[in-house]
């Protein structure tokens, strides 16, 4: 479910005013405060006249994305001490040594990627006396020799903050994405020598004053929305990880969970867990209230969602809660069943999971998933139905890569220009699964979208691109020849 964006600096008098007003305004029975209240507490508004004012600050901590009021309440009253204000754009009066770091460093936007870091290399080139005097710039820059020098003049440098963002070097050097062939020797040295003067392992900042803590663990594993290519671990990333955590870094780090999720690997799942990850959240949980058992249940939902079994089956091995329903009502065993997931299902039943007994909609979604023809052939109307219901399924079955799936959705009717959701499976209208084909590289779904009439001409609600746009975007030689021919469209990505 969508949510939206919390001002800047935002205050508690501002929220409680917020809420007050949609206690109000339900009372008084506006439609649009009753229809809010109804998205995100249905049993809410059974009794307008008697509408509760702490109800109605569940709805808007709901609407901000957080569970629960004490939960937004505390983000407020923290998140003006921790704020991270990330920026690309040099602000009036940088050092160069600022600058470099600024480039050098990851900031988790768009802007991230190589070229930003080649422009910190040649900064550094161009000027290698920058890192002299600043320790934050060294660290940045893995210049061990005068990381040390400076803590020899003055140790205390080790926990103080710097730089364009206000961070410790410690910090700097787990975002410092300029050398990835920098020795494992040097890089650790530098990482224990700070740590060994005092540095905080469990160092961390609210990313553009959101409800998101990137902590020095956070940078070293890396990755995130933008893929590796952009946002890639640092050099040595386990080790380093290993260090920290033996150093008191907290192994319940959210971010770090939610940037390595997109990848299959699970290397840094199984070394939190041996430092402690699902256990006492630490300093963290205290200030923002997310518990450990949240985020992992966050996990095990987008590792069954997307296929991940092997993730699944390290989450269910670990102690994670796999019976336990979700927000919507659906358990975890019910979510790999409908998404066509029979080995993630089997992993679950073995862990105590009840298998589900699927109303005929969700049974044709599952079979549909499944490329399960002989159960949509035998149910025609509940055809009719999940096609009316999930359109978007075709995107979300197409994102994947599950041709059987595409192929036995469009033989059953499903309309091959559906729009719908390509990150998880929920209704949206966002884009169509000849972009997703398109932009994976996938050529023999592509061929076969192109086959059933697929609109080439088609732009995206995100980036406002066409399928080819999306070929281009990501460089796949193949689809792009395969989708050049007879479209002139204006492709900007």
């Amino acid at each position: 479910m969508s949510t939206i964006s919390l001002p800047d600096h935002p205050s508690l008098g501002y929220l409680k005013q917020q809420a007050r007003a949609l206690q109000q305004d339900v009372r008084a029975g506006t439609a649009e405060a009753i229809e809010r209240v109804e998205s995100r507490y249905p049993s809410g508004a059974t009794d307008r006249e008697a509408f509760p004012l702490a109800t109605a600050q569940l709805v808007i901590a709901r609407e901000y994305g957080f569970p629960s009021w004490p939960r937004l309440k505390k983000f407020v009253e923290i998140s003006g001490s921790y704020r991270w204000e990330v920026r690309t754009d040099a602000p009036d009066g940088e050092s160069v040594a600022a600058r470099f770091c600024r480039l050098a460093c990851l900031i988790y936007t768009r802007g991230d990627g190589p070229d930003r870091w080649a422009q910190a290399r040649d900064l550094l080139t161009q000027q290698p006396n920058l890192v002299e005097n600043d320790i934050w710039a060294a660290a940045a820059a893995f210049d061990a020799a005068t990381v040390e020098r400076l803590l020899v003049d003055d140790p205390s440098l080790a926990r103080k903050g710097g730089g364009p963002y206000g961070c410790s070097p410690l910090f700097y050097l787990s975002y410092s994405r300029i050398a990835r062939d920098v020795p494992r020797d040097t890089l650790l040295g530098i990482a224990h020598r700070l740590l060994e003067a005092g540095a905080d392992p469990n160092e961390g900042y609210l990313w553009n004053g959101g409800p998101y803590p990137f902590t020095v663990i956070t940078g070293v594993f890396g990755e995130g929305e933008q893929g590796p290519d952009n946002q890639p671990r640092q050099a040595h990333a386990q080790d380093l990880a290993r260090l920290l955590l033996e150093s008191g870094t907290n192994a319940n780090d959210s971010q770090t969970l939610y940037d390595r999720m997109f990848q299959p690997g699970n290397e840094h799942l199984e070394l939190l867990f041996e430092y402690g990850l699902g256990g006492d959240g630490g300093t963290w949980e205290e200030r923002m209230g997310e518990t450990p058992a949240e985020m992992l249940r966050t996990q095990l939902k987008w590792a069954i969602q997307h296929g991940l079994l092997d993730r699944v089956r390290l989450l269910a091995a670990n102690g994670v809660d796999v019976l336990s329903p979700y927000d919507d009502g659906g358990t975890p065993i019910e979510l790999a069943t409908v998404n066509g997931h029979a080995a993630i299902a089997d992993v679950l039943a073995a862990a105590g999971a009840e298998r589900p007994t699927l109303d005929p909609v969700a049974a044709v979604i599952a079979a549909a998933m499944a490329g399960d023809r002989t159960t949509l052939e035998a149910h025609p109307d509940a055809v009719a139905e999940a096609r009316s219901a999930r359109p978007g399924l075709l995107v979300w079955a197409a994102a994947q890569g599950r041709i059987d799936a595409v192929a036995t959705m469009l033989d059953h009717g499903w309309d091959v220009n559906a729009r719908g959701r390509s990150d998880v499976p929920e209704e949206c209208d966002f884009t169509t699964a000849l972009h997703c084909a398109a932009g994976d590289g996938n050529v023999e779904l592509t061929k076969l979208l192109l086959e059933r009439g697929a609109d080439q001409s088609l732009r995206d609600n995100n980036f406002d691109a066409t399928p080819l746009g999306w070929a281009e975007h990501f460089e796949r030689t193949e689809t792009i020849a395969l989708l050049s021919g007879g479209n002139d469209a204006d492709t900007d990505h």
